[in-house]
C-alpha cells in the first residue's frame, strides 16, 4: 500500500494474497513485555522482595503489555500510524475474541454469585464429610479435583482447601507440604478441564472450537494422570494413623448449579446459555434458602465481573500486538523456524506444547500464556495437521503443567502463604503435574484411537 492510497484500501500484509515474509524483528515487543514483567517479578520476588506482596503480581500486566504495544507502534517505520491502527481494529475484531469477552463477563458473574450464594463452601464440604478417616490426603486430591472444575479457580479451591489440609496434616501427623501438595494439584486438574475455566475459555474461543469437543480431548490425557496420582496417594496413605478432614455442615441444594452447568457443558449446549442457566439456579437457590438477597446478588455478579477486568484488558492488547506482530512476519518467522526442526502432525503437537510452557514460565499465569500463545498456535495447527480441539488441549494443559510447577506461580505463593510452607518445598510433592507431563508426552509420541484409524486408511 503506498502512502497515497486512501485509508481503507488494501494492509500491507494483503498484497498480491500473500502472507508477509518472515522477520525475527517483529517480535520484539513480546521481548519488550518479558524483560519488564519477567524482570520485575524476579528482582521484587526474589532479589528485593517486597514485604507483604507477591513479587511477580507487583508490576501490573496491562501495564507491561502497553509499553510492549508502545514498542510495536514504533516499529515499522514503512506502515503509517493509521495503518496500524487499523490492523489493531482488524486484530481485535475478530468474532472468537468478541465472543470470548462476553464469556469472560458471564463466567465472572457465575462465579460471583456462586461464591455469594455458597455454593462453592457447600460442595467442598459435602465432599469432605465423605472422606473415609486413613485417607486424607488422596481424599484432598480428589476433593480439589471436583471443586476445581466445579468452581472453574485453581486459586479459589486453594483457598478453600489450604486450610483444611493444614488440620488434616496436624490431626493426623501427616507430612504437610504432601497434603498442600495434593490439593494444589488437584486443583490444576480442574483448571485445566472445567467448562468455566478462564484457561479452557481462552483455549476454545482462540482456537475456534467447540467446549465439549476440548473437553473430550482433554479428559484423555488428563484423567488417566489423576487417577495415577490417586493410586500413588493411596499408596503413601496405607500405613499412615486415622486422619481425618473433619465434619463440615453444607446444603445440597447449594451444590446442585454446578453439576446441572457441567452436565450442560459437555453435553454441548451453548456455553451462554449453560452460564445464564447456572446464574439463575444459584439465585433460585440462593434467594429460597436465604443465603442471598437482591442487593447481595448483584454486589456479587459486580465483584465476579470485575475480577475479569484484568484479563479482558489484557486479551485486547495482546490482540492489537498479535495483528502487528503477525503484519510484520513474526509468526511467519516462528513458522519458518519450527519447519526447519520438526516433521509432520507430531512435531507441531511438541512444537504448541512446548510454547505454551515457556510463555506460561515467562508470564507466570497460565490464562495470559495461552491468550499470547494461541495466534501461534493456530498457525502450528493448521500448517502441521494438527487438529484444533487438540492445539487447544495441548494450550491449556501444558500451561497448566507449567502453572502448577514454577515456584512464582500464584496457586504455589497462595498455597505457601496459607500453609507457611516456602513454595520450593511444596514442588517435589507435586506428583499430578509430572505425571500429567508424562501423559501429554505419550499423546504425542503415540496415536489415539483416532490416529490409529486415519493410518489405517
Amino acid at each position: 500500500m503506498s502512502r497515497t492510497e486512501k485509508p481503507g484500501s488494501r494492509l500491507p500484509e494483503e498484497n498480491n494474497g500473500r502472507g508477509p515474509r518472515p522477520n525475527a524483528a517483529t517480535l520484539f515487543p513480546m521481548a519488550v513485555f518479558l524483560a519488564i514483567y519477567l524482570g520485575n517479578g524476579i528482582w521484587f520476588e526474589y532479589i528485593r522482595p517486597v514485604e507483604g506482596g507477591m513479587g511477580f503480581y507487583i508490576t501490573s500486566v496491562p501495564v507491561a503489555f502497553g509499553i510492549a504495544l508502545a514498542a510495536a507502534f514504533l516499529q515499522n517505520r514503512k506502515m503509517t500510524f493509521d495503518e496500524k491502527i487499523r490492523i489493531c481494529a482488524r486484530g481485535l475484531g475478530d468474532d472468537n475474541i468478541a465472543v470470548m469477552l462476553m464469556i469472560f463477563l458471564l463466567a465472572g458473574a457465575f462465579s460471583g454469585i456462586a461464591g455469594a450464594a455458597g455454593g462453592a463452601l457447600s460442595t467442598a464440604n459435602m465432599l469432605l464429610n465423605v472422606v473415609p478417616p486413613g485417607f486424607a490426603v488422596p481424599g484432598l486430591f480428589v476433593i480439589s479435583c471436583l471443586i476445581s472444575v466445579a468452581m472453574g479457580t485453581s486459586v479459589g479451591t486453594i483457598t478453600v482447601l489450604a486450610p483444611i489440609a493444614v488440620a488434616a496434616s496436624e490431626s493426623g501427623g501427616l507430612p504437610l507440604p504432601l497434603c498442600v501438595a495434593s490439593v494444589v494439584g488437584g486443583s490444576m486438574f480442574g483448571d485445566n478441564l472445567s467448562v468455566i475455566s478462564d484457561t479452557t475459555i481462552a483455549a476454545t474461543k482462540t482456537q475456534e472450537i467447540g467446549m465439549k469437543d476440548k473437553f473430550l480431548a482433554n479428559i484423555r490425557i488428563a484423567l488417566p494422570a489423576a487417577l495415577a496420582t490417586l493410586a500413588l496417594l493411596i499408596i503413601l496413605s496405607v500405613g499412615n494413623g486415622p486422619a481425618s478432614v473433619g465434619r463440615h455442615d453444607f446444603r445440597f441444594i447449594l451444590t446442585l448449579p454446578y453439576f446441572a452447568v457441567l452436565v450442560m457443558a459437555v453435553s454441548g449446549m451453548n456455553v451462554f446459555t449453560v452460564l445464564l442457566i447456572g446464574i439463575l439456579l444459584f439465585l433460585a437457590a440462593g434467594f429460597g434458602l436465604g443465603t442471598l438477597d437482591f442487593a447481595q446478588a448483584f454486589a456479587a455478579m459486580r465483584d465476579g465481573t470485575s475480577g475479569m477486568f484484568e484479563t479482558m484488558v489484557v486479551t485486547v492488547l495482546v490482540a492489537f500486538i498479535s495483528a502487528l506482530i503477525r503484519a510484520g512476519g513474526g509468526f511467519e518467522a516462528i513458522l519458518a523456524f519450527i519447519r526447519g526442526r520438526v516433521r509432520g502432525k507430531r512435531g507441531g503437537m511438541l512444537g504448541i506444547a512446548l510454547l505454551a510452557a515457556f510463555m506460561d514460565a515467562a508470564t507466570a499465569n497460565n490464562t495470559l500464556a495461552i491468550i499470547v500463545a494461541a495466534p501461534i498456535a493456530r498457525d502450528i495447527s493448521d500448517e502441521f495437521g494438527v487438529p484444533r480441539k487438540t492445539s487447544a488441549s495441548l494450550l491449556d494443559t501444558c500451561s497448566c503443567i507449567m502453572q502448577g510447577i514454577i515456584p512464582y506461580g500464584a496457586q504455589l505463593l497462595v498455597a505457601a502463604n496459607l500453609t507457611g510452607l516456602a513454595s520450593l518445598s511444596i514442588i517435589p510433592l507435586m506428583f499430578y503435574p509430572f505425571i500429567l507431563a508424562v501423559c501429554v508426552a505419550v499423546s504425542i509420541v503415540r496415536p489415539g484411537p483416532e490416529k490409529a484409524r486415519e493410518q489405517k486408511k
